[in-house]
């Protein structure tokens, strides 16, 4: 007989458990599967992780940078494996601290690969369960890539558990999770190129910034290839023979390890939609601006899973579950609200972006004025040594208020959050300027900046 639950959450990653533990607390009877260790992406294999493996890079490049400055860095390095163990030591007990924390609040965790069989069923491991409403939330997986021995690529996910680095790492792809492992590996000791098939990497950041990051990415030992196309890959020696393809002619790459960072698309193919009669393409699930499919209502989807316009963001993903939870606890149609949210590529120092883009906003017609400083020789800046920092504010000049911010800068990362929360609730600059900052501090550089 099958099991019957007000609501199945597919996928146990911080956005599943959330709606889950919203759902269980007003009493109903949620049950949450995953095929993985609970926690997703996020907790295990992706931005918690990456950030343990960067701080180690941060030490040591922050070392170089005071070298001449008082910092002898002669003898300093990363140990891998106590760095690697270091990590562990977080997310280890990460699966069975969320799975109790949701047993705890009533609700039924299933282990298993799950798949539609109808409407409202599903099977988990062959046995059949039945739910009012589900919702997906299996996050993204690699994009498929095509060339000739694509198989001997290691993901974001292999690299993060690596128990030795080795001394040539190839990237493909120019996006963030290239730069931000690169970045790692580079300080680790490593020699790490980044092949790209376009002409500008991180496409969804402020080019200007880009350019100076892609600088700076070479001062600290990471080589990038644009216009570059992958031919082949094939074993060679304990390694592999990269050919690669620029301007109709090749060249070959001895490498020791090639890491696919060529992005990701939402993982839904086991899950046979079909069966429940849901649409769904590469971004997701269709659905509408509630997070309900278009095609079966007792399917809703959030995050990676869900065709909308947030970006691939943890804090995104875990923002629309909740709105959806909501809309299906009070039979609400709420849309979520994506005003203002930050993101960032955690390189050494870190690119940061809030609101629109210099080109978007002038397609769009808004009245800009464009606020560009380079921070390089400021305090907050010769202060740690670093020599690459910038910032570009876009302000809308008739109504006084932030309509994107573009950093690249040590701590810059944190000062995006306060313009993000400008931007989502009106602030003028002339509001921002009139806040006294902890001086000195990153913070109190924004005043400067508009």
């Amino acid at each position: 007989m099958s099991q019957h639950f007000d609501l199945i959450v597919i996928g146990a990653g911080m956005a599943g458990v959330a709606a889950a533990h919203k759902c269980a607390a007003q009493g109903w009877r949620v049950a949450i599967v995953d095929a993985l260790p609970y926690g997703g992406t996020c907790a295990l294999r992706g931005c918690d992780a990456k950030k343990i493996l960067r701080r180690a890079a941060e030490v040591i490049d922050s070392a170089r940078l005071m070298r001449g400055k008082g910092i002898d860095d002669a003898d300093l390095s990363i140990n891998w494996a106590d760095l690697m163990k270091h990590k562990h030591g977080f997310t280890d007990p990460v699966p069975q601290n969320m799975e109790d924390g949701l047993t705890g609040d009533g609700v039924t965790t299933l282990h298993g690969h799950a798949r539609f069989t109808g409407l409202r069923q599903l099977e988990i491991n062959g046995l059949p369960y039945d739910a009012d409403r589900f919702l997906v939330a299996t996050g993204a997986r690699p994009r498929p890539l095509e060339f000739p021995g694509h198989e001997h690529l290691i993901d974001s996910t292999d690299f993060l558990d690596l128990e030795e680095l080795r001394a040539r790492i190839l990237f493909v792809g120019g996006g963030l999770i290239s730069f931000e492992f690169a970045h790692v590996a580079a300080r680790a000791g490593s020699s790490p190129v980044i092949v790209d098939r376009g002409e500008r990497p991180l496409k969804g950041f402020d080019p200007d910034l880009v350019e100076l990051l892609v600088d700076r990415s070479q001062q600290a030992g990471v080589e990038l290839r644009r216009t570059t196309n992958i031919v082949d890959v094939q074993p060679s020696d304990g390694g592999y023979r990269v050919t690669l393809e620029n301007a109709g002619s090749q060249d070959t790459i001895e490498t020791d390890l090639v890491v696919h960072g060529a992005g990701r698309v939402a993982a839904l193919a086991d899950l046979a939609l079909d069966a429940a009669g849901v649409e769904c393409g590469e971004r997701g699930i269709q659905v509408a601006g509630f997070l309900q499919s278009t095609t079966n209502p007792a399917v809703w989807a959030a995050g990676d899973s869900a065709d909308t316009e947030g970006m691939p963001l943890t804090p995104v993903a875990v923002s629309e579950a909740k709105v959806a939870a909501s809309n299906m606890l009070k039979g609400t149609a709420t849309t979520p609200d994506y005003a203002g949210i930050p993101t960032a590529v955690f390189t050494i120092p870190e690119l940061a972006r809030v609101g629109v883009l210099e080109s978007e906003a002038r397609a769009a017609g808004i009245d800009l004025a464009v606020r560009y400083s380079d921070t390089s020789g400021w305090y907050s800046s010769y202060r740690i040594g670093e020599t690459t920092a910038a910032s570009k504010i876009l302000i809308d000049q008739s109504n006084d208020q932030i309509v994107g911010a573009h950093l690249l800068g040590t701590e810059y990362a944190e000062m995006i959050n306060t313009l993000g929360l400008a931007i989502k609730l009106g602030l003028t600059t002339r509001q921002l300027k009139s806040a006294t900052a902890a001086y000195p501090t990153a913070g109190s550089d924004l005043g400067s900046m508009l």
